[in-house]
């Protein structure tokens, strides 16, 4: 076969490839989310002579069939490896791995998000505490904090964030819990701790705050392998792991309401460990505003616990040492309703985020 034969040939192959795939794109079954990124994927756009003119459709198009590509997850998997393995990029999509630990790059520090969350801390505040609530501060890093600099990868000056976090919110107590983490505090796959790992921290936080808590706990380990969100978003063949939770009879006989549903729950969600995301089980994942009662409370002690997702595995921790927590997400919430849920008289306040929400405060109410 000569060279013109063989290049009509490849030109034809290819032709009906991406003839192929773009049949499959229009009428193969389209999901609406993707499980692996944890995302909302592309909807048709509208076909209308408005859209057709104004160019809107086929922008919208061309997302559309990007997130409906047919073997997607399989052509992300093949580019990312190539990225990393062929071309020796250090991250793909922002996540890299190191020492089989993936994190994101949170690079460089953003003040003016830092003063953001401080002024949505500072509204708070003014507007429901007075001095019979005790106000207290904590800042956890990210996993990236303990992997960049051995692996190469940008970072931010973590200390640096805790202490004009600090500065920021003057009207509360400091509490500093970055000395009792590192990297095995985390999972491998995801951007959160392990809470069978963070007792210590949680004891920390108690003291600070002037309570006693009761640290005999089961180990349990759920029954299925726990993908973290590092793995959709890497698109990277990354080894599951386990999640482990801790229970006691404070944390089994707890009663926990969820506002967000008007329902009444228990600590552990089994239904949500079951799901697409099995860090969920936590307390049911990032709901705006739930509360945990104490059955068997001495000190009628009330904690009100502003928080991130991170905040979930860590609450139960706190239970032993309060009657009632509180946990109030912001991001999910407006501030100005609180006051129809949450009597704030005498309560200790407890504000306990992330790096990754402070560093990036728009998510914040």
């Amino acid at each position: 076969m000569d060279s013109k034969k063989k290049n009509l040939t490849v030109c034809i192959l290819f032709g009906l490839l991406l003839a192929v795939a773009f049949l499959a794109c229009l009428f193969l079954p389209k999901e609406a989310t993707s499980d692996s990124e944890r995302r909302k994927l592309a909807a048709m756009p509208a076909f209308t002579l408005d859209t057709v003119l104004s160019g809107r459709f086929m922008s919208g198009f061309e997302t559309y069939t990007q997130d409906h590509f047919p073997f997607r997850d399989q052509f992300r998997t093949l580019k990312a490896l190539s990225a990393t393995g062929l071309f020796h990029r250090q991250d793909n999509n922002g996540i890299y791995v190191s020492d089989g630990f993936a994190a994101a790059v949170e690079y460089p520090l953003n003040e003016a998000s830092l003063d953001r969350a401080a002024g949505r801390f500072q509204y708070l505040y003014d507007k429901y505490l007075n001095g019979s609530n005790r106000v207290f501060l904590s800042v956890i890093p990210d996993k990236n904090c303990f992997l960049a600099r051995e692996s190469g990868h940008l970072s931010m000056d973590y200390a640096q964030l805790e202490s004009l976090m600090a500065q920021k919110v003057g009207f509360a107590d400091y509490i500093s819990i970055s000395d009792l983490l590192e990297r095995d505090d985390y999972y491998r796959t995801d951007t959160h701790w392990r809470q069978e790992r963070i007792t210590d921290v949680a004891e920390r936080l108690a003291q600070a705050m002037g309570v006693t808590l009761t640290q005999n706990y089961e180990e349990s380990v759920l029954e299925r392998d726990f993908y973290g969100v590092y793995c959709g978003q890497s698109a990277l063949p990354l080894a599951p792991e386990s999640i482990h939770y801790l229970i006691n009879d404070t944390i089994r006989d707890c009663t926990v309401y969820d506002y967000q549903n008007n329902r009444t729950g228990t600590v552990y969600d089994m239904e949500r460990a079951m799901g697409k995301d099995p860090y969920e089980m936590f307390l049911s994942g990032s709901l705006s505003l739930i509360t945990m009662e104490n059955p068997y409370a001495q000190s009628g002690r009330e904690l009100v616990l502003f928080r991130d997702s991170f905040g979930s595995s860590i609450a139960p921790l706190l239970l032993s040492g309060y009657s009632r927590i509180t946990l109030v997400d912001i991001r999910y919430i407006q501030p100005d309703y609180l006051g129809q849920f949450i009597d704030f008289e005498n309560c200790d306040v407890l504000f306990l985020y992330s790096s990754l929400v402070l560093n990036n405060s728009d998510t914040l109410k």
